[in-house]
């Protein structure tokens, strides 16, 4: 039996929306589809936007017993659309902390893996302005900067080094409209009961947005959009100011005279990064340090961050940290 189509004014607002991230020249589009309705949502409007141009991946994590036979009725969804379909699948992801971020570090590398092996040009996911809203509000909610008040981001490499763009064409979409797109082509969406678990942050948050009228998820997502332009603006900034003022002799030297606080912040922060990736310094560090380095090196003082020995004054210097004895 064929499934209804959206209408053909949501099919064109969709192609619009590609077409601002990705061009308007046709994409050969990849579509991260789990088989909730969100993701459905995006399968019939890209099919219908872009006919023979899409095709779709499933992970299936292994968290829950369902999860195959979830891939599975994607993989049935796609065969009546005549859309290419993959399940992608790994070694089953165990129980514990931070088990939501796990599952979307492996879907992300998963969905590289076949993107590039497959010739995509672009992999597109479902997040909307719902989702969008949620974010702003748990971002608020732990002191974020602007970079994490900026959201969910429209575009990105899928992966360093690679070739392939994650889009996120439906970030202005409302969940009950991508909704409605599934209900009306008669299809039954998988319900993930992890969405209403409420030891996972996102849930919190989302109930919250759903008892409080007065918090208006599209108008949040608009915000975390100007937000977003913000931080392309700062980073430009950043960028204009490291090449003018960042100078490289036996230490690398940072003229920061008269620089807003947030940019000396950045600059700083890319002064550690290369140094550590010169000095071969691996591991994650703590960038909550950098407010109390900024005040240390502002008052001419020297510290040590992340294994680099940072000096104060006028201008500042950075090398590698020595040794630490014994």
């Amino acid at each position: 039996m064929p499934v209804p189509p959206p209408p053909d004014a949501k099919v064109a607002r969709f192609r619009a929306d590609v077409a601002a991230l990705a061009g308007e020249a046709p994409v050969r589009l990849g579509l991260a589809v789990s088989g909730g309705p969100d993701s459905l949502a995006l399968l019939l409007l890209a099919h219908a936007a872009f006919p023979g141009q899409v095709g779709a991946a499933t992970v299936d994590h292994g968290l829950r017993p369902e999860n195959a036979e979830e891939a599975r009725f994607v993989a049935s969804i796609c065969e009546r659309l005549g859309v290419g379909h993959a399940i992608l699948s790994s070694e089953p992801l165990s129980e514990g902390a931070s088990i939501q971020a796990r599952a979307r570090a492996l879907r992300y590398r998963l969905l590289a893996d076949w993107a590039e092996n497959a010739g995509l040009s672009h992999v597109a996911t479902a997040h909307h302005a719902d989702d969008q809203a949620e974010t702003l509000l748990m971002r608020l909610a732990r002191g974020s900067g602007l970079p994490g008040l900026a959201g969910i981001r429209g575009q990105r490499l899928l992966r360093e080094h690679s070739e392939v763009r994650l889009v996120r064409p439906l970030l202005s979409w409302r969940r009950t409209e991508l909704v409605s797109f599934v209900e009306q082509a008669g299809l039954a969406a998988v319900d993930d009961p992890s969405n209403r678990e409420a030891r996972f942050d996102r849930t919190r948050f989302r109930a919250l947005l759903a008892a409080n009228g007065e918090l208006d998820p599209a108008r949040l997502a608009e915000a975390a959009s100007h937000l977003a332009d913000c931080e392309a603006a700062l980073a430009w900034a950043a960028e204009a100011a490291w090449s003018l003022r960042a100078i490289r002799g036996e230490e690398l030297e940072l003229d920061i005279e008269g620089l807003p606080r947030e940019i000396a912040r950045r600059l700083a922060r890319r002064a550690i990064e290369t140094i550590r990736a010169e000095s071969n310094l691996t591991g994650d560090w703590r960038e909550d340090g950098l407010d109390r380095l900024l005040d240390t090196l502002a008052s001419g003082k020297r510290a040590t961050l992340a294994g680099v020995l940072c000096g104060g004054g006028m201008t500042w210097r950075f090398r590698p940290a020595p040794p630490r004895r014994g």
